[in-house]
């Protein structure tokens, strides 16, 4: 006896950003809705006979977003089920993930194992979990840790669930700084000096998670950063870098939406930032990655003897993913250059770039040095001559043409957007000597102040480690593009503003280089 044909509804696209989870709307009227017992926030099924999804389920009351004999569908949804508005499509209830048996495991302090990894990142991918169960995974693996095998597992099932770039080049060479120290934009410096000197330098990067801003955040104020995977190969063959967003790309996408849960919830566990990384790198395509560990008192590492065993950690790792890999510890006392935010640490960047006297030096001497190392990855380069060639192409202006190549490569803003106008000062309430500077709470300020996603907002020091102040000396200008924003940052200054004066030079204890 045939089946039944089940009852269908209309797709309509529903135009809401449900930013990397995928979201269904049907009308509490709806009989489908009625008669098979949903209910909101749950998992469904939704097919028609080429196509299926899985979406978490709103349920709403207004005909004007969705109607009794209709589907909704978030941009999300839409654009992943590729079906036209009006086609006739199917719902039923979703099977949960097989997989969260897995992570109940994992809550109960329980080491998982290889093919538990696979099955989690899979189902992820396949948009079977919904954004609780996604944060009791990071939750679970950053309050009961992960082993070294078992970010390796992870690293390798967030690498297998997309694509990966094939570049047919024995050196492709990257870098990444694992994060936490405001204005550090030495990415968009070291690319367009390495790829000057003629390596292979493809930077894909993440946007910002806990901090006021990513590379491609930064990068978008100059240029358009979302290439497809055909655009990308077109740039790099043609330029030997790019300075792109890695989502866009397909690349370990489950990282990407791991790291959709992660920013709300300020969640950025060791191994989870390891097998982020490193995921990424290989599926990029890297064969050569030079890693920047910053360690200081309010660094996301703060001790050496961390930063040591997180070396030790990628080290394994990467060894083992096949990844030519080396790390340095970097001092991270304080913030990099001198803005924080995307369009302050853009102006850093171009200020470097072209040898501005007024480009800060610090951000200019860190990228010489990363760019050195990455130099000597070509074994056609004496061990120890990398920073002097790095310098060579700064100050000769060939690492400014090829970023303003990459910039028209990728697709120049022809109006990118300026500091906010909603600005205020702080100041020294004593004379004295800079003698720290809290590195979270600078960057916390910042994202009060609306960035990332204000690029224009941030903050502008104007004084460093080591400077003399008088009282009332402006210590730094915050930007802001919303009024609200721009109070809500104003009374976390007046609560901490993050500086402390001393009366004499001696600084937070000495910090050694690998340099």
């Amino acid at each position: 006896m045939p089946r039944p044909r089940k009852e269908r509804l209309r797709l309509r696209r529903v135009a809401i950003d449900t930013y990397r989870e995928n979201v269904a709307y049907l009308h509490r009227d709806c009989a489908i809705y009625r008669a098979e017992g949903f209910q909101a926030l749950s998992k469904i099924e939704i097919s028609n006979r080429s196509h299926r999804i899985l979406a978490v389920l709103n349920v709403v009351d207004d005909v004007s977003l969705v109607g009794p004999g209709e589907l909704g569908l978030s941009e999300q949804a839409f654009d992943q089920f590729g079906q036209p508005p009006g086609a006739a499509v199917e719902v039923a209830h979703a099977e949960p993930p097989a997989s969260m048996e897995a992570v109940r495991r994992k809550m109960a302090g329980q080491r998982l194992a290889k093919e538990d990894f696979a099955a989690i990142a899979q189902d992820i991918a396949d948009h079977r979990y919904s954004k609780t169960e996604m944060a009791a995974f990071l939750v679970a693996t950053g309050q009961t840790g992960l082993d070294r095998d078992e970010i390796l597992h992870l690293t390798r099932a967030m690498f297998a669930t997309g694509e990966r770039l094939a570049w047919d080049e024995p050196l492709v060479a990257d870098k990444h700084c694992i994060g936490g120290i405001p204005g550090n934009r030495t990415s968009m410096l070291v690319v367009p000096i390495v790829a000057a000197h003629g390596m292979l330098i493809p930077k894909t990067s993440s946007r910002a998670i806990t901090s006021p801003a990513g590379t491609a955040d930064t990068m978008e104020v100059l240029a358009r950063v979302e290439l497809d995977p055909a655009t990308m190969h077109r740039i790099v063959r043609r330029h030997r870098g790019c300075l792109a967003w890695g989502g866009t790309a397909h690349l370990a996408p489950v990282d990407d939406i791991l790291i959709s849960v992660e920013r709300p919830l300020g969640i950025d566990s060791q191994g989870q930032m390891v097998a982020s990384i490193l995921s990424k790198k290989l599926a990029a395509g890297s064969t050569h990655l030079l890693i920047d560990i910053p360690v200081g008192s309010s660094a996301k590492v703060r001790r050496m003897g961390d930063a040591l065993a997180l070396r030790k950690l990628f080290e394994f790792v990467g060894d083992r993913l096949g990844l030519h890999l080396e790390v340095v510890i970097t001092d991270g006392r304080q913030p990099v250059g001198r803005g924080i935010g995307p369009v302050l640490e853009a102006r850093d960047v171009m200020q470097v770039l072209e040898n501005d006297p007024a480009a800060p030096e610090d951000l200019r001497q860190k990228a010489l040095h990363l760019a050195g190392r990455i130099i000597e990855f070509d074994p056609d380069v004496r061990g120890g001559s990398g920073f002097s060639i790095a310098r060579d192409i700064l100050e000769s202006g060939r690492a400014l043409a090829r970023m303003n190549e990459l910039i028209e490569a990728q697709g120049r803003r022809p109006d990118p957007p300026r500091p906010g106008r909603l600005h205020f000062e702080v100041h020294a309430p004593r004379a004295g000597v800079v003698t720290a500077i809290d590195n979270y709470r600078l960057a916390r300020i910042a994202r009060m102040a609306g960035a990332p996603m204000g690029p224009g907002a941030g903050v502008d020091l104007l004084r460093k480690m080591g400077d003399a102040v008088e009282v009332g000396t402006p210590l730094y200008r915050v930007h802001a593009e919303v009024r609200a924003e721009f109070e809500f940052a104003r009374r976390l200054c007046e609560q901490d503003d993050g500086y402390r004066i001393g009366d004499s030079a001696v600084t937070e204890e000495g910090f050694l280089t690998e340099f």
